[in-house]
């Protein structure tokens, strides 16, 4: 009587590398996006998951290019920090390490002059 030895489930040969949010960060970002929706500012969003960056793109309508892209690219993380929030013209408003922090530039469009 021969025993068989149990075959292993094969793993993948390299795993997929894609960055995303973790749901600390969603959770944060979309607390932000619920507020200026409730303003009026926002009305839509998009999220990218690739290699090296994950994106948060809003828009103010669906069919024209992103306002604001809130970006993770981890690589940058003992730099100028990984989180960073990029204009329309692709100027970067604000980079750091803490998310909370880097989206405070946002947060300044939200309060208007009381007339």
């Amino acid at each position: 009587m021969t025993v068989q030895t149990p075959t292993p489930f094969p793993q993948p040969a390299s795993p997929d590398h894609t960055v995303a949010f973790d749901k600390r960060e969603l959770g944060v970002i979309l607390t932000l996006y619920g507020q200026m929706v409730a303003a009026g500012e926002w009305r839509d969003y998009g999220m990218s998951f690739l290699r090296e960056v994950a994106v948060f793109s809003v828009f103010r309508r669906a069919a024209e290019h992103p306002l604001y892209r809130i970006e993770k690219r981890p690589k940058l993380r003992n730099r100028q920090g990984q989180y960073s929030v990029i204009g329309m013209d692709g100027q970067i408003l604000k980079r750091g390490h803490d998310l909370r922090t880097v989206l405070r530039v946002l947060e300044r469009k939200l309060i208007r002059p009381v007339e």
